[in-house]
């Protein structure tokens, strides 16, 4: 959101429309996560690239074409998502977000795959007509490779898992799914043209102190791996894109040591994730690294990035055979499934629960709700009853043992709190069917849906040995899923699964319907089901208010430096510098451009060589805010790897002034530091 990352749809300039599979990976302070959407029609025709000689006759490579692009928002006084902590407002830029495309044409079908580093994405932005990048498309091929990875996800509800099955439970042998899925794309030579992978992790690593944007634990995957790759480029720059997308990432936390009281050191409680004293928000989970989120996100992300180097390197399984899709609008509010041969349950309309504001051991609540709740609370009850009326004797009865605290599904007003209709797509690129998911899943939620829709493929003979990958997030968020056993125990994962305990039971008997069209060539007999609303302009409106107008220090000028960066450093150290800063919000529309530049002075072409940007792991850019008054902090981490030499640090940005009584006029301003030195360690042994 995965995240330029635009979200999917027709390559307008073709007038075509694709199959579309839009991935949104969510960067958790602006969170990670992964979204796909799937659509598809028959392609136009038009000119296609020439196929190379060194391609037999016989083996009919598919067109490829990957491509990235910068889709960070503005990183000031704006709120972030994942936490829902009113109080964790954007203040600067820890990694930029990008969003990474993957085109597959067979000649006759086209499928597109959008991975971007969003928390999620509504219909509508999937709706509108969004190019993707699509000029350097040419024949290539596909390979397919899998693995583990251990070590870096931990079962956040382990007493929800618990409550399935045992004999389920004993065909596993973890509580978290430890496979990294991986498709490699060359060119006919060989050469490497992107690669896209998916585990089942969410990206949290950067906790609920954050202010940064950031891209998280699978955004620096990619940053990894892309940098290897596009040797001499600039962080999202260069021809190899790599995006590393989310599964049935549920109950899957990146906190592997665990949830902790942080006033005791000691466990929290098993059931309802709290500690004796402090309560919930004393109970908070631990990454590889302990507190320190930024080496927490380091960590996992190296994990995830060295297996999946490992996996790319290995790649040898070829992924060959026709493009699939079939796509369904549904009512998720009124769907019956047949639970047996003699009962049949169904969904519900949309409600989240008690326990979804009691949040996880990633991030608790600030007020006294619990996980496990599966009792209301008259106090906030009453109050939820005052203000926006009490839930219906329907869908409290349809969401048992769910006590209901916000009945979004019968909440309208601006605008529908909750979706009602829901996509449910998958697209098959050979035998590699990928299933795209509208929230997120839990371990063994996924699962079940993997199991369902690779017996339906192979039931009818057409598709023999599917791997079925579960995308998770994809095309709209209608938050989490779990099974109907889970969903008993009302933990933060089962309080949110919106459409009540039958809502797996419904994805899986939706899934099957696609997966035997598919099976049996009949995508285009499936009904296309009823259509979500499209809101129009007029209906939308935004609660965040103007950013006001800009001041400064008397005697000052924007762009000034307040703090000097020391003369002399030496690599490992952290190079700081403050200038005096507009609001970030003024710089409006800054993808592919940067507020911070770390720059290496050449003495033999007298060029400053820009080294680092806003969008480099190495740079942090540090906005802070003192009334209509801001600075801004720009710190660079010199890595071991740095060459001697001589440096800058220059900071860009707009400050809204007033022209007059009522107009304001946006102003750009630049600032740079003193130069500076940074030495090698030496060793005298």
């Amino acid at each position: 959101m995965a995240r330029g990352k635009t979200v999917c749809c027709g390559l307008s300039t073709l007038e075509v429309t694709l199959m579309v599979l839009f991935v949104v990976m969510t960067a958790v302070s602006v969170g990670l996560i992964s979204v796909m959407a799937v659509h598809w029609e028959d392609r136009l025709q038009e000119p296609e690239p020439t196929v190379s000689p060194t391609a037999g006759p016989h083996e009919n490579p598919y067109l490829i074409g990957v491509g990235r692009a910068d889709c960070t928002g503005p990183p000031g006084d704006v709120p972030l998502m994942g936490y829902a902590n009113l109080e964790q407002t954007a203040a600067g830029i820890h990694t930029r977000l990008f969003s990474r495309a993957f085109i597959v044409d067979n000649g006759s079908k086209r499928v597109v795959f959008v991975t971007a580093d969003i928390g999620m994405v509504s219909q509508r932005l999937r709706l509108e007509s969004i190019a993707i990048a699509h000029r350097n498309i040419k024949p290539g091929r596909i390979y397919m490779s899998k693995g583990e990875l251990e070590e870096s996800n931990l079962n956040r509800s382990p007493h929800s898992y618990l409550n399935n099955p045992a004999e389920e439970r004993n065909k596993y042998k973890s509580n978290t799914d430890k496979q990294v899925t991986l498709l490699k794309f060359t060119d006919l030579d060989g050469d490497g043209m992107g690669m896209l992978s998916w585990f089942a992790v969410h990206a949290v690593s950067m906790n609920y102190t954050n202010q940064m944007v950031s891209s998280d634990n699978m955004g620096y995957a990619s940053y990894l791996l892309e940098q290897e790759k596009n040797i001499g480029f600039l962080p999202g720059e260069g021809p190899f894109v790599a995006a590393f997308a989310s599964s049935n990432l549920g109950d899957a936390s990146p906190n592997i040591r665990g949830p902790f009281c942080a006033n005791t050191g000691l466990p929290c409680d098993y059931l309802n994730s709290s500690c004796p004293i402090g309560g919930l928000k004393m109970c908070v989970a631990l990454g590889p690294a302990g507190s320190d989120m930024f080496n927490n996100t380091k960590i996992i992300g190296e994990n995830i990035f060295k297996r999946a180097k490992d996996l790319y390197g290995k790649a040898r399984q070829e992924v060959r055979g026709p493009l699939h899709a079939a796509h369904q609008w549904v009512n998720m509010t009124d769907v019956t499934v047949q639970l047996n041969s003699t009962h049949t349950g169904r969904t519900c309309k949309p409600a989240l629960g008690h326990s979804f504001a009691a949040g996880t051991t990633d991030g608790g609540g600030d007020l006294n709700f619990t996980q496990g709740a599966v009792e209301g609370d008259p106090f906030w009850d009453g109050i939820r009853d005052a203000l926006l009326g009490a839930p219906s004797n329907e869908t409290q009865d349809c969401h048992q043992p769910k006590p209901i605290l916000f009945s979004t599904g019968e909440m309208t007003w601006p605008l529908p709190w909750h979706p009602s209709i829901v996509d449910v797509q998958m697209i098959t690129i050979g035998p590699v069917a990928i299933v795209a998911i509208p929230g997120e899943m839990t371990t063994m939620s996924g699962r079940r849906i993997r199991e369902a829709v690779k017996q339906e493929l192979e039931a009818q003979g057409t598709f023999s040995n599917a791997e079925v990958v579960v995308a998770g997030l994809c095309n709209i968020y209608t938050h989490y899923i779990t099974t109907y056993e889970e969903y008993q125990i009302q933990r933060y994962e089962g309080a949110s699964t919106i459409y009540g305990p039958h809502t797996l039971s419904a994805y899986i008997q939706k899934f099957r319907g696609l997966a035997k069209a598919i099976a049996e060539g009949k995508e285009q007999e499936l009904p296309k089901g009823p259509e979500p609303p499209f809101f129009k302009d007029s209906q939308l409106f935004s609660l965040l208010p103007a950013a006001a107008v800009d001041k400064k220090p008397i005697n000052t000028t924007f762009g000034e430096v307040l703090e000097q960066v020391d003369p002399e450093y030496t690599v490992g150290d952290v190079a700081s510098v403050t200038f005096v800063a507009g609001n970030p919000r003024h710089s409006g529309d800054m993808r592919d451009k940067t507020f911070v530049t770390v720059e290496k002075y050449h003495n033999s072409t007298a060029y400053w060589d820009v080294v680092h940007t806003d969008a480099s792991w190495e740079t942090r850019f540090h906005w802070v805010k003192n009334g209509a008054e801001s600075n801004a902090t720009i710190e660079w981490h010199i890595p071991l790897s740095t060459q001697a030499g001589s440096y800058r640090i220059r900071h860009f940005g707009h400050y809204k002034q007033r022209k007059g009584f009522l107009e304001t006029v946006i102003m750009a301003y630049e600032g740079v530091s003193d130069v500076f030195r940074v030495s090698k360690i030496t060793y005298n042994y």
